[in-house]
């Protein structure tokens, strides 16, 4: 039995299962399912990725997670208990992973691969935590690394950003706005921010900053590579700072043996030293890694002689240096550790070693040798940050591999309480000494002894550097024969504190020999103590010491003979009565300078501070002693703090009357030393011995009069500077008083208390008189000073410029607020960044410096008060304060700080002390709003108080406290909104000094802190709010301002995009203090008090809110959604609810809102929410409704409706289910019926169905062109959806503007395409709706107000400038005219003129330049998928330029991808016509003219022909061949028919679009001898064209296309090619039985008569031009000529026997032996040439030739069209024809699925068959007519050739095509050759480097017995334009080609 489950709630599967059982749950590892029940080893419930699908499942399948369960039941809610931080990386990645596969879609190639290393190093972290092996720092640390990938994700990806505190997500319910926002910021800015947070409080309110972090550097040696010494080394390391010139830290030593591995083993791999706290400043220095080289060994590396070999001395040998600038930014951005390579270099003269490493520094490459190699010293470097116990902490590794920690000389910039040091660094500097009559100079080693006073040498206190163990002794090194040695050598002497006094310093110099013995002379020693009888240590500076004789026999052991002597020149002069019979005498010529520096807690080198310590030995000097404290450094202070106090207080206790005013200022100045940062973190030591060690317990009696006398005076004294520092010191001061009173009370049982409490009190009311005192001098100084502008540096000089460094964080106090012209008063600079210029105008400072440290007391004072009482003296306190905010700016900002402070205490947040204390903090908050100053503290101010009460609020009521804050602050933040809003919208201020009063973040401080506000009331609240208004007025004002502020907080964005969560809480608060002030609105302003603004600012805000992007749901993911729907529910619902309510509420004052809201209304209904769209559909109606009833129909709304949808649908709004909400007439879903049902129940249900049938049709098409316009759609879509929507506004509904905005969007589309011929003519719907008129017409669109005849003058400019762009000058010329007749007519010649110039110049054009025919194609698109203006219809589309029906057809597939290509051309069937898919149907189709008589006169050129040919052309054909009746095996020709279909269009093309819908088809059949006529008479056409233009040097220099043509027609005729035509219609059979042929026979005659004309004419030419090497060809082309006239001479003879009427023995012209006899040259006269060269006449195409062949046999020539001759018997009417068709074969969409057969391969050159890739014009036969051919025998086929000579003949071509012609194959015969206009087509199908296509897709290699033609080079070299006319069909060559 299945039973709900307890406990086992959630579960994560871990093994795949396949719900292969009844109702199983098919789960894959990995998925989180939730348990519903359970049964006998199984689970029942759900996986979270699909929750709507429950199912069974295993329960050994699942691995059980412990959640929280809430809400327990069928809705329960179930989170797992795990870390939140591990649960969110889970749900992040589940989201981020199908945003990642998007990515990739999207060839975000490099943001995918970003994403993925993230995921996967999130997917480790989470690992990590699981594990539970974390200690808790490292946990911290990856939960520190997770959300900060984590927000880097989804801030690349998105998504939104995760406000956080300490790393985890925060509830926002737990919190206030405030601080939601705030943690928005701070993710925002940082993820580390957001674990400072409660820091950033006090920061902002002037506490000292943060003690800087130091730097440590981990240098560990490697090796030394260089090292071929053969001795032992000592290796140190040290910094250098070059530019001060001095050792910055100690020296790390390293000791290595002979070979060059440490000396002692156990240091190996554990040579490293940690150079400690380096500040950033000294990171910033001249920084260097010196490292200094001295060997151990003989006294000269390579000289064995010198010295014995078992005497051993320290020598230097070489230096290397690393500059720190040059690895720090590597080893800066590393985590581990980098190696480096140091040289080193070796000292040229040993003089010079104390500076080698300067030397090498400098590169005074003289004084060192550089290595022979590049080996050197091997090191590692690292950088580490942070105190050394987080150093410690984070690298666990490097201590424990005995890391030697090297200090810096002298103390850090933070010296750390308990840091205890005493080290004394001795520097050896350099000695002069005798050379005591030698030869040559000494060999000097200087041994140094640390001695105690009873003559004992310490032991271990003297260290050559870390890392090596202290020693007794050390021996420096030795120069060699150098008398002035120059050591610098620095060693550290560790001396412990009880030894240091008495202990002394001995120094003993030997010569050491380098003779056999190799002894060591003592020749002499110094001597120095290390303390004077002062008690003082020795000073940090050089010092110069004597040198005292000795000999080898001397012995030290009585100290005390020697400790008596002057021991340097100061010792000397302090005891001058030395006795000269002393056993030491001193040398007076030798000296030995040594410099020592103390780092030392413990001793002093401060006779003041060593004075003040032993107070009592000179109790006479106590006054003075006390004075001087102020001089001593505060390094010695701190060092000695507790000292010090124990003294000061001491001194107290002895006379307090006398020394008490001098004990209680010096009190004041060591707590203010430990004020500087640097001095900072002695603060706790101060607390411990005020809490430990402190014992003055009659103290605070002293202390408390000194503080109350320094306030009570401060009225009196000229300088202040004494009473600001006790100001500042109050803190103490009362830490001080508080535990002086304490321990006070604990000795006497609390005596005394009255006179304390007494004490405190009028303690309080000298701090009061000194704010009061302040504020009078404030309000003097203003009134003294004028309305100065811009107070002077010199004017008023002011005691600030010694103030401490903490108030440099506060402004410097009391500066008056100055106004800079142009600027708003209290936005200026100042105000922003709250630092005030010292030099400014300000009160007197002490209120300042109180202020500041007033906050700081209250903890104190805690101990000894109660919170209520403590409160009451901090109110009054407050309440003393100036009221006034024009006081002087800086005073403001301290006042307002001290109040933060006040609010961020442990005193505000007790309820009790905050009743007292908020009615005066919020006084002065309002002053300061309510004059619009200090912005910046006042909002920080005020979101510590609502954190503070939300937080408050969770356990204890809060009402009183939110009704004070409602009372005070409510109407004065509206006003402060509006006020930033405003300024932030005009932008006053100059970008980049703007003040950050006028950007985002101030405006959303304030924005936080009204939300939190609203959000902390109640319905009480409210309720006295609205009780609290004395006017209607001013609850109208207010209204007005919430509602406005509500606006503009929806409007301007102030939260970003990606703060979700801030948005929903947000709107989540609007929306329930709209429904908290919704019945006040009502109550107050309907019926007789209605108010129009009131309710037109609500409305408008409902319908804002409701459109917000962060409430549209629907573009949320599912469990985002889910989430939103979970927390807050649809809150568009809510408020759409609300607004109806209150429409309904309205009554009779509906009709204000009509047509005003009509507009705003519909935007909600465009919401895609089902529920908001039926709540609004009943407010339409009530509409329609009113103004039925007022004006007796709708008009208005009607209007209003239709301009609203267009504009709101057009911006991308609304769906497929919008239109339903007006055009069904089934019921919607909700309360309401459909708009159609509630209007058929009214009088004027007619009209309104109507209105509303025609909205839905208008919705139909409006979505269409959204949809289009919002999709990456191509142009063509478009123009389409756009012509449909104009047309529709025209035709049906008859809104002239909608009309002409969209004529406007059209031509624009139209110019964005270059579609200029389609603008002219879309512009021209427009120009034809103006008259020329002087009626002035009111700024539309982009036209200024102006009079109609200056708008259709403008308009007829710009469509004839469009028309010339497009070429179409025949349509310009007639615009032309009307503007001339316009300008005429006006007497305005000069306009008159320019449009005559005009006009002739597009004559010129049309005769001149070159244009294009464009294809035409005839596209179908059937199926329910398509846009509605396109389902099911069919058009005929104007192609581009050069495009042909393979190219349009992949443009039209790759605008409609998911369109399938319909491979017939038969009509489609009513299943494709309804089916859910897309079917494009696409061929081409030739244009039909109109009858236009231009086309039939013969003397007009062809190139104006050639317009009217494809222009304004409404009807269309398409030819499909087919075979009636039986099939004549012989000769297919004499049964094929033609089925030719013409389509009619709507409108002719060109016009508004590129494509228009076919309005009609007709159908008509034509006999095969009609079809043949047709054929012979084009083709006669394009020859008797092409020679016209050879004759008249059109085209000049090459004539290869004149000799293929001709070459094509005769071979062709010869071969057979009409002879198939002959054979089918000249026999006699075919005549006997078709007599009704007799006149079309004749016709064919004829024109076949003419065509040998022609031919011959042709001949004649190509005889003139030929080539000498073509000669061959040309006899070829005249014997075949021969042939194929007698062979037409013999069938015409036999054929005319046959026909009836003919006069078989006549003769003459007319016989065809007199035709054929003959063939002369054409007379040049017979050719009209009908247009000028251009440059380009080389490149004309021959269908734009406008020359005719005439003769002067009209007989002949009469009447004749082109003719292409077939070797197969076929006639094909265009030459282009049959190469478009056989290109077809293969990319035609219309081809059939037979392929060509062999006997198809033409013979025409191969480059001509390159044709265009769509089907012929006219008698387009597919592959059906192709099947039909006759065989013919084999001949190969010519190609194309290169390599121009200067007479530009190609001899390659000419030989090639002469092998081709009469080569040994008789040459086979195609239907279709010679096709001049063919030879090459657009780039895409062929280009000069491209040979013939890829073979060409319709020639197939070895089909049957037939060769494909030779395949021509693919590099064509030298390629001429003029070689290659490029003829492509219509069209002329692009310039592009050449």
């Amino acid at each position: 039995m299945w039973t709900p489950t307890e406990d086992e709630k959630i579960g994560v599967v871990i093994c795949n299962f396949r719900g292969s059982v009844t109702q199983g749950l098919a789960l894959e590892v990995g998925e989180t399912v939730q348990i519903l029940e359970k049964c006998e080893g199984w689970y029942r419930g759900f996986s979270t990725r699909k929750p709507n699908v429950k199912g069974v499942f295993p329960a050994s399948y699942v691995h059980l997670k412990k959640a929280i369960v809430t809400n327990r039941g069928p809705h329960e809610t179930v989170v797992p208990l795990e870390d939140p931080i591990v649960t969110e990386v889970t749900s992040t990645l589940q989201e981020w992973a199908l945003l990642w596969k998007q990515l990739y879609v999207k060839h975000k190639v490099d943001l995918f691969y970003k994403v993925r290393h993230v995921m996967m190093e999130l997917i480790d972290l989470r690992r990590q935590l699981l594990s539970g092996h974390l200690t808790q720092d490292q946990s911290r640390d990856v939960k520190r690394h997770i959300t900060v990938r984590l927000d880097w994700g989804n801030e690349h990806l998105g998504l939104d950003l995760v406000p956080r505190k300490e790393f985890e997500m925060v509830d926002e319910d737990q919190i206030s706005v405030s601080d939601l926002y705030k943690m928005h910021l701070s993710s925002r800015h940082s993820v580390q921010q957001s674990t400072t947070q409660g820091d950033n409080a006090r920061q902002r309110h002037g506490e000292p900053c943060r003690v800087p972090v130091p730097h440590h550097l981990l240098v560990n040696l490697k090796s030394f590579t260089y090292n071929s010494i053969g001795e032992d080394t000592d290796i140190f390391f040290s910094l250098y700072d070059l530019r001060e010139g001095k050792t910055l830290s100690e020296k790390f030593m390293v000791r290595l043996n002979k070979n060059g591995g440490p000396k002692n083993p156990e240091k190996v791999d554990r040579l490293c030293a940690l150079f400690t706290d380096l500040s950033n400043k000294d990171m910033k220095r001249d920084l260097y890694i010196v490292s200094q080289v001295i060997r151990t060994g003989r006294m000269l590396l390579n000289d064995s002689k010198k010295g014995p070999p078992h005497v051993q001395y320290r020598r230097p040998y070489g230096c290397a240096v690393l500059a720190m600038s040059d690895v720090l930014q590597t080893i800066s951005e590393l985590k581990e550790e980098k190696d480096f390579v140091l040289k080193v270099y070796t000292c040229n003269n040993e003089n010079e070693w104390y500076q080698i490493h300067e030397n090498i520094i400098r590169k005074s490459s003289t004084k060192y040798t550089a290595p022979s190699t590049n080996y050197g010293l091997i090191i590692s470097l690292q950088l580490l940050r942070g105190d050394m116990e987080q150093v410690r902490r984070e690298n666990p590794l490097i201590f424990s591999r005995g890391v030697a920690i090297t200090r810096k000389l002298g103390f850090p910039d933070v010296i750390m309480p308990g840091d205890i040091r005493n080290d004394l660094y001795l520097t050896l500097e350099r000695g002069d000494f005798e050379r005591g009559g030698k030869s040559v100079q000494k060999n000097i080693e200087v041994t140094i002894y640390v001695l105690y006073a009873d003559g004992e040498i310490l032991k271990d206190c003297i260290s050559l550097g870390s890392g090596e163990p202290n020693v007794p002794e050390h021996r420096s090194f030795v120069l060699y024969h150098n008398n002035s040695p120059r050591w610098s050598e620095v060693i550290k002497l560790p001396i412990p504190i009880d030894r240091f006094r008495g202990s002394h310093l001995r120094f003993e110099f030997r010569h050491c020999s380098t003779k056999d013995k190799g002894e060591k002379k003592l020749f002499g020693f110094a001597f120095t103590p290390l303390m004077r009888e002062d008690g003082t240590t020795l000073s940090d500076e050089s010092h110069e010491l004597y040198v005292y004789k000795c000999d080898e026999n001397t012995t030290f052991s009585n100290h005390a003979l020697y400790l008596g002597l002057p021991c340097c020149k100061e010792d000397f002069n302090s005891c001058p009565n030395i006795p000269s019979s002393l056993i030491f005498q001193r040398s007076m010529k030798e000296t030995f300078w040594i410099s020592t520096q103390l780092s030392s807690t413990k001793l002093t080198q401060n006779v003041d501070l060593l004075a003040l310590l032993k107070w009592k030995a000179h109790p006479d000097r106590v006054m003075d002693i006390l004075g001087r404290l102020r001089h001593v450094s505060g390094e010695e202070i701190v060092k000695f703090l507790q000292d010090i106090l124990d003294t000061l207080f001491s001194i107290l206790d002895d006379n307090t009357d006398k020394y008490g005013p001098l004990v209680f200022q010096s009190l004041v100045f060591i707590i203010n030393l430990l004020r500087d940062s640097k001095y900072y973190h002695f603060r706790p030591v101060m607390d411990t011995y005020i809490q430990k060690h402190f014992a003055g317990a009659l103290a605070y009696k002293e202390l408390i009069r000194c503080l109350k006398w320094y306030m009570d005076r401060s009225a009196e004294v000229v300088r202040q500077d004494h009473i600001q520092e006790a100001m500042r010191a109050l803190e103490y001061l009362f830490k001080f008083i508080i535990q002086s009173r304490i321990l006070y009370s604990r000795a006497t049982c609390g005596m005394e208390e009255e006179q304390f409490r007494t004490s405190v009190q009028e303690l309080f009311q000298s701090i009061r008189f000194v704010l009061s005192l302040d504020s009078r001098n404030s309000e003097t100084l203003i009134f003294t000073q004028g309305p100065q502008p811009c107070p002077g540096p010199n004017q008023v000089p002011g005691p600030g410029a010694g103030l401490p460094a903490p108030l440099a964080l506060a402004p410097a106090p009391g500066q008056l607020q100055s106004t800079v012209p142009g600027q708003v008063p209290g936005s200026g600079q100042a105000n922003c960044t709250q630092a005030v210029s010292a030099n400014a105008l300000r009160p007197t400072p002490l209120s300042a410096a109180l202020l500041n440290s007033f906050p700081a007391i209250f903890d104190e004072l805690l101990q000894m008060f109660t919170v209520q009482e403590v409160a009451e003296f901090v109110r009054g306190t407050l309440g003393s304060m100036p009221s006034t905010v024009h006081i002087g700016q800086s005073m403001d900002v301290v006042k307002l700080q001290s109040i933060a402070r006040t609010v961020d205490s442990r005193l505000f947040s007790f309820p009790e002390s905050r009743r007292i204390l908020l009615p005066v903090v919020l006084h002065h908050i309002h002053l300061h709003l309510r004059q619009q100053k200090e912005l910046l503290i006042c909002s920080g101010i005020l979101s510590s108080i609502f954190s503070i009460i939300k937080t408050s609020s969770l356990d204890t009521s809060v009402q009183e406290e939110v009704e004070m804050m409602v009372e005070s602050l409510l109407d004065v933040l509206l006003q402060t909104l509006l006020s930033i809003m405003s300024k932030s919208q005009s932008q006053e201020a100059v970008r980049g000094q703007r003040c950050p009063q006028c950007t985002a973040e101030i405006a959303g401080e304030y924005v936080s802190c009204l939300l939190s506000l609203l959000r902390q009331m109640t319905d009480i609240h409210f309720q006295h709010l609205m009780e609290n208004f004395q006017s209607k007025d001013e609850l109208k004002e207010f209204l007005l301002k919430i509602m406005c502020v509500f606006r503009n907080l929806m409007k301007l964005s102030i939260f970003p995009r990606d703060w979700n969560i801030m948005r929903l809480l947000t709107s989540n608060i609007i929306l329930t203090t709209v429904q908290y002030l919704s019945p006040a609105l009502h109550k107050n302003f309907t019926e007789a008090d209605f108010d129009f603004k009131v309710w037109n600012s609500y409305f408008s805000l409902a319908v804002l809110y409701i459109n917000q992007p962060s409430l549209q749901l629907e573009n949320l993911s599912p469990a985002k959604r889910k989430k939103v729907l979970d927390k807050y529910g649809d809150m568009r619902v809510m408020m759409t609810y609300e607004l109806f309510s209150m429409w309904q509420n309205l009554g009779e004052n509906k009709i204000h809102f009509i047509p005003g809201m009509i507009g705003p209304f519909l935007g909600v209904t465009l919401v895609p929410q089902v529920e908001v769209r039926n709540i609004m559909i009943p407010i339409f109606h009530d509409m329609m409704d009113w103004e039925q009833r007022k004006n007796g129909n709708f008009k208005q709304v009607e209007a209003e409706l239709i301009d609203k949808l267009d504009s709101l649908v057009s911006e991308g709004k609304g769906d497929e289910n919008y239109r339903e909400l007006f055009g069904l007439l089934t019921q919607l879903f909700g309360p309401y019926p459909s708009l159609l049902e509630k209007i058929e129940q009214e009088t004027w249900r007619e009209t309104g169905i109507s209105f509303v049938t025609s909205v839905t049709r208008l919705m139909e098409r409006l979505l269409d062109y959204r949809d289009c316009m919002k999709g990456d759609e191509t142009e063509n879509k478009k123009i389409g959806c756009t012509v449909n929507l104009l047309n529709f506004y025209k035709s049906e509904i008859n809104k002239e503007e909608m009309y002409i905005r969209y004529i406007h969007k059209l031509c624009d589309m139209h110019l964005q395409a270059e579609n200029y011929t389609e603008a002219a003519f879309t512009l021209l719907l427009y120009w034809e709706l103006l008259h020329w008129d002087e009626r002035p017409l009111k700024e539309f669109l982009h036209y200024p107000s102006q009079t109609e005849w200056h708008r259709k003058e403008g308009l007829c400019r710009k469509v004839i400038h469009y028309f010339n762009k497009g070429k179409c000058w025949e349509y310009g010329i007639p615009l032309c005219r009307e503007l001339a007749f316009q300008y005429e007519s006006l007497y305005d010649y000069q306009s008159l003129s320019w449009i005559r110039k005009m006009e002739a110049a597009y004559y010129d054009n049309i005769m001149e330049q070159q244009r294009l025919e464009p294809e035409f194609f005839r596209v179908g698109f059937y199926g329910r998928k398509f846009p509605f203006f396109l389902r099911n219809k069919e058009f005929v589309c104007r192609g581009h330029d050069y495009e042909r029906l393979e190219a349009f057809q992949q443009r039209m597939l790759g605008e409609f991808p998911q369109a399938i290509a319909m491979q017939h051309p038969n009509q489609p069937d009513e299943a494709i016509l309804q089916c859910d898919a897309q079917y494009l149907q696409i061929y081409a189709v030739t244009p039909v003219p109109d009858s236009v008589t231009v086309l039939q006169m013969d003397r007009v050129p062809d190139r104006i022909k050639s317009f009217y040919r494809v222009n304004n052309v409404r009807r269309f054909r398409y030819d499909r061949p087919f075979h009636k009746g039986p099939k004549d095996r012989d000769n297919e020709f004499k049964s094929l028919w033609i089925e030719r279909t013409t389509l009619i269009l709507t409108h002719p093309l060109p016009g508004i679009s590129r494509w228009f819908e076919v309005e009609k088809r007709e159908l008509v059949e034509v006999s095969p001898l009609e079809n043949a006529i047709s054929v012979v008479e084009n083709k006669n056409q394009e020859l008797r064209t092409l020679i016209s233009q050879y004759q008249h040097k059109q085209l000049h220099g090459n004539i290869n296309l004149l000799s293929m043509t001709l070459n094509g027609v005769i071979d062709a005729a010869v071969n057979g090619g009409i002879a198939r035509y002959q054979e089918a219609f000249f026999d006699k059979e075919y005549i006997t039985s078709h007599p009704e042929d007799t006149e079309k026979i004749t016709q064919l005659k004829d024109l076949m008569q003419e065509q040998v004309h022609i031919l011959g004419v042709g001949l004649a030419v190509h005889e003139k031009l030929v080539h000498p090497e073509m000669r061959p060809l040309h006899k070829k082309l005249i014997d075949q000529f021969q042939m194929m006239r007698s062979s037409l001479c013999h069938c015409f003879y036999v054929s005319l026997q046959g026909l009836p009427g003919l006069d078989k023995s006549g003769s003459g012209p007319n016989t065809p032996r007199g035709i054929l006899a003959t063939h002369g040259p054409m007379s040049p006269e017979s050719f009209k040439l009908m247009h000028r060269h251009s440059p380009v006449a080389v490149l004309t195409p021959v269908r734009n030739s406008s020359s005719s062949l005439s003769s002067h046999n009209s007989s002949e020539m009469g009447n004749v069209g082109n003719l292409l001759i077939l070797a197969d018997g076929m006639v094909v009417e265009h030459p282009e024809d049959f190469y478009r068709m056989q290109a077809s074969l293969s990319s035609s969409s219309l081809s059939s699925t037979h392929s060509a057969p062999s006997q198809m391969i033409n013979s025409a050159p191969s480059t001509i068959r390159v044709g265009s890739p769509s089907l012929p014009d006219k008698y387009r036969h597919n592959r059906e007519m192709l099947m039909l051919l006759p065989p013919h025998r084999e001949r190969p086929s010519s190609a194309m050739y290169t390599n121009i000579t200067d007479n530009g003949q190609p001899p390659n071509f000419q030989r090639a095509l002469f092998h081709q012609v009469i080569g040994p194959c008789k040459p086979c015969s195609d239907p279709n050759l010679s096709v001049a206009e063919k030879v090459l087509t657009t780039p895409s199908s062929w280009s000069l480097d491209s040979g013939t296509r890829e073979a060409l897709p319709f020639l197939s290699s070895h089909v049957g017995s037939v060769m494909a033609p030779p395949v021509p080079p693919r590099n064509l070299p030298q390629v001429s334009p003029a070689s290659y006319t490029c003829l492509a069909h219509q069209s002329t060559v692009h310039p592009g080609w050449q």
